[in-house]
């Protein structure tokens, strides 16, 4: 039973739903009609069936990582090796919409963006609720609002600013919905007095309010999903998803996945991940910078795997290249197609700048088709051409090239290779400034933010405080000798805080003390925290 309080003069509503129940303000008529009875009544079997067992997987996760600190480094998996060897199994046949993916362009749920995005050009949109969004409650609500706009073909959005008016264009790209990672959570509706896992309000309400339309213009439901660690949380997608099919009873396939190995244990287990979801899943995606990330917080303690400056990584190092080339190996085999990573530059004013931009992009695309990957990501329309013809060359009239499966073991010696590279104030400067900006503005909402030529997302923030994290544990020194210190890290922060509200001013709602003050916590707490958008979800809310 669906039942509202009385309290809606203060926008500040309450929803019961079996044993869901919406705390967050129902804003709006719209918001209203996403979070209705029958939608909260699949939200609820979705709690009832899942929640279980996705608080034991993330009790695994835990144990995993402590085996990591004590010294064990990943490696593929000896009980799973019959999956492994066995070279007949294949993925089941991928839709013919999802065959041609050769650009793709991501980016968050805001309504003016999702329209231009769909109006790219590429060949998909990839819309995330994840780390491209601030996760407030009017985000998460208004988020499924576009997506159901969208997915009926009536969004359009008229700009209050200057009256400009956006509406969607003929043969709009393909939209897949990313939702958010299953370390997160939802405080706005609880299950059993309980924040329910985001992952499942994100995919249970997009696919309540738009697997009619979809079928109606002869398309599946399509999710991206992010930062699996083991082929048990991708059986629990698939638990998930066939859960999903057979409430609906639509045709089992009706969803169709594609993951994001972005973590440094999925990349062991990636024909597992494969395996497990044989029935939904059609490719994987290199998402590289949270895989840089990653790499340094699964291998934390790990001395000799210090990574130098975030910066000076690229896909040339030899543990990204072998984690690129085997993604494809693995795809590949099994009749999956293997994406590639997100270039996250966006137009510069000056021309020589914008020269280097476009050298920039080309080098990273053709390394990637070269590679043998069948598609990439870009962060803005204008570089959706730029990639296509790259990728058209590449590809030479195919829709992709799985056929092309790429000599090599890439053996965990590969994968876990150390990296060298600087380690300097510059850097450290830069990681501070990045950070601190990006967490600023997603404290106010904002979950994709344009910096130093670059569109930056959480994953920005997570490489930033875990390289001055790492350094600080093992008392690096820098290349100029100096011993790089709590103290010095802290009077570097300080001044570039001081730069930044000298920069931008001093409106009421800058966040810049809180967040300084968070990323200074997380890069010199004794405990590495997990995921900081855990912590600074506290805040935001």
């Amino acid at each position: 039973m669906y039942e509202l309080n009385s309290t809606s003069e203060n926008r500040s509503s309450s929803a019961a739903c079996s044993s869901v129940k919406v705390t967050g303000p129902l804003f709006s008529e719209d918001a209203k009609s996403i979070l209705s009875a029958d939608a909260l009544n699949f939200i609820s079997a979705l709690c009832q069936q899942f929640t279980g067992p996705l608080s034991s997987l993330l009790i695994d996760r835990k144990r995993q990582q402590e085996t990591f600190d004590g010294g064990v480094l990943p490696d593929f998996r000896s009980d799973t090796a019959y999956i492994r060897d066995d070279r007949d199994w294949k993925v089941d046949d991928i839709p013919e919409l999802l065959l041609d993916r050769r650009v793709e362009i991501t980016g968050p749920i805001d309504r003016k963006m999702v329209i231009n995005a769909l109006n790219s050009g590429a060949n998909v949109f990839m819309c995330c609720f994840e780390d491209a969004t601030s996760p407030t409650w009017e985000n998460m609500v208004n988020g499924q609002v576009n997506m159901r706009d969208a997915n009926a073909g009536m969004i359009s959005y008229s700009d209050p600013k200057n009256g400009k008016h956006y509406q969607l264009a003929d043969n709009p790209a393909t939209l897949i919905h990313r939702p958010r990672g299953l370390h997160l959570q939802e405080s706005h509706i609880l299950f059993d007095g309980k924040p329910i896992p985001a992952s499942l309000m994100d995919f249970g309400l997009y696919f309540f309010h738009n697997y009619q339309s979809r079928k109606a213009s002869g398309q599946g439901v399509y999710f991206y999903l992010p930062k699996l660690q083991s082929m048990e949380e991708a059986a629990w997608w698939e638990s998930v998803f066939d859960f999903t099919e057979e409430y609906f009873s639509v045709e089992t396939g009706t969803i169709r996945a594609t993951v994001l190995i972005e973590t440094l244990p999925a990349v062991f287990q990636m024909e597992e991940i494969l395996y497990a979801m044989r029935k939904h899943i059609v490719g994987m995606n290199c998402g590289r910078w949270d895989y840089i990330f990653s790499y340094i917080k699964t291998l934390k303690n790990h001395i000799d795997r210090i990574l130098p400056d975030r910066h000076a990584i690229g896909m040339d190092q030899p543990f990204l290249e072998a984690y690129s080339k085997r993604l494809i190996q693995t795809c590949h085999r099994r009749g999956a197609l293997a994406i590639g990573g997100m270039s996250a530059f966006i137009p510069a004013k000056d021309p020589d700048e914008m020269a280097r931009v476009t050298q920039k992009v080309i080098e990273d695309k053709r390394r990637e088709a070269t590679n043998g990957h069948d598609g990439t990501w870009v962060a803005h329309p204008y570089l959706v051409p730029l990639a296509r013809e790259i990728f058209d060359e590449y590809l030479n009239g195919a829709t992709n090239q799985r056929h092309f499966i790429p000599n090599g073991s890439f053996n965990s010696e590969l994968l876990l290779r150390p990296s060298q590279g600087p380690k300097d104030e510059p850097g450290v400067r830069k990681n501070i400034r990045i950070a601190v900006l990006y967490m600023e503005a997603w404290l106010r909402g904002i979950g994709c933010v344009p910096i130093y030529g670059l569109m930056e997302d959480a994953a920005t923030a997570e490489i930033s405080r875990a390289n001055i994290w790492q350094w600080l544990k093992h008392q690096v020194s820098l290349d100029d000798g100096r011993p790089f210190t709590t103290e010095l890290f802290r009077a570097w922060l300080d001044q570039e805080v001081k730069e930044m509200k000298a920069s931008a001013g001093y409106g009421e709602n800058r966040k810049f003390d809180e967040a300084s003050e968070l990323f200074f916590t997380l890069s010199t707490d004794s405990h590495f925290a997990d995921f900081l958008t855990i912590p600074c979800y506290a805040k935001l809310e």
